[in-house]
């Protein structure tokens, strides 16, 4: 059984999360230990084991230690599966997160997956679904797999009550990606939403957003009003953010999102998602500071050797870097400095559907 320490890196739920993610893929017992003990409440909380326990599932896991507060869990998988899965984060859990853990494995299967999910679709410190729909999804179809994200129903902290499906088409094997340089940036566009609160908030942030990347990118972006009539809203509670995603001439795709939160103005947050998007394009590498640590299974188990060329270099990135070499033994070359912009270089193990 491998064994990982799961206060090495950021010490939080990501390295659970990968570790987890990795024993699926490779049908390798895994005991994780020290779950988030640096953490001001250690252990496992209601969207770990959400996560942990979807990817138990695909694989017709054994799993010890799946309780609130665990600080170690065991993952012994069996079997990989397919078919229509649907699990209930729990009030605003992460969806987001939960889909970073099941779907690798899911692209390895020999069927096409189906997730059915309920929980938090914009939630602090987890990318949105608006990201991995507009983002990720384009980035991963580059390497053979499918995944088709639906968001039925926003949920925002701390009621949560989104609903998402998600479907996956396995490849036969993960194609290596070659991303280095982002180019010419052709075109900009967005999503800019507010449910259970009045439509302005929506309009303010995009307007903010548009006008700060056209003066300093010179490209006019194309950013979606999403607001709901507040009487008939049915939403579970109030909340609003803005995603962005920006295109080069090659179809390389990066991002940035800002949450709304009481006592910021919408211009704030539009503005903020916005120079966050600039600061992203300017670096001119191809993959942002979000998407680069998520690629790093599909990266590994790819039939070849793929480059990357990250914004910024993050903890969650060198904590995944860690967790991938340690499960899986294959080299994984950095040639980067904390939080800044570099190339990673990544010679995959080339897994397929049958192994």
């Amino acid at each position: 059984m491998i064994e990982i320490d799961g206060s090495y890196g950021e010490g939080g739920g990501q390295i659970l999360r990968t570790a987890v993610s990795l024993s699926a893929l490779t049908m390798k017992p895994i005991r994780i230990t020290n779950i988030r003990t640096g953490r001001p409440k250690p252990g496992l909380k209601n969207q770990h084991i959400a996560g942990i326990k979807l990817t138990g599932m695909l694989v017709n896991a054994t799993i010890k230690g799946l309780d609130i507060g665990s600080s170690t869990v065991e993952f012994v998988p069996h079997e990989r599966r397919f078919g229509t899965f649907s699990y209930d984060v729990g009030t605003a859990g992460s969806i987001s997160l939960v889909l970073q853990a099941v779907l690798p494995p899911a692209v390895l299967s020999s069927e096409p997956v189906v997730f059915n999910l309920r929980g938090g679709t914009d939630v602090k410190w987890s990318p949105p679904i608006d990201y991995l729909i507009n983002v990720f999804t384009h980035t991963i179809a580059q390497m053979g797999p499918t995944i088709k994200i639906t968001q039925k129903k926003r949920g925002h902290y701390p009621r949560g009550g989104g609903i998402v499906s998600c479907e996956v088409v396995p490849a036969n094997e993960i194609k290596p990606l070659d991303q280095v340089e982002f180019g010419r940036l052709m075109k900009v566009s967005g999503i800019s939403h507010c449910v259970r609160l009045p439509g302005h908030i929506a309009e303010r942030q995009a307007s903010s957003a548009e006008d700060l990347i056209q003066m300093r990118l010179g490209v006019e972006p194309e950013i979606i009003r999403e607001s709901y009539l507040k009487n008939n809203d049915t939403h579970l509670g109030p909340g609003s953010g803005i995603v962005i995603w920006g295109e080069d001439e090659h179809g390389i795709r990066l991002g940035s999102d800002m949450l709304g939160e009481r006592g910021k103005s919408a211009e704030n947050v539009g503005n903020s998602a916005a120079s966050l998007f600039i600061e992203e394009v300017s670096s001119e590498m191809a993959v942002d500071s979000h998407l680069c640590d998520m690629l790093i299974p599909y990266l590994a188990i790819a039939s070849g050797t793929s480059r990357i060329g990250m914004t910024r270099s993050t903890s969650h990135l060198t904590t995944n870097i860690w967790a991938t070499e340690h499960i899986l033994g294959t080299q994984l070359d950095l040639q980067s400095k904390p939080n800044k912009s570099g190339v990673l270089t990544v010679k995959g193990l080339g897994l397929s559907v049958s192994e």
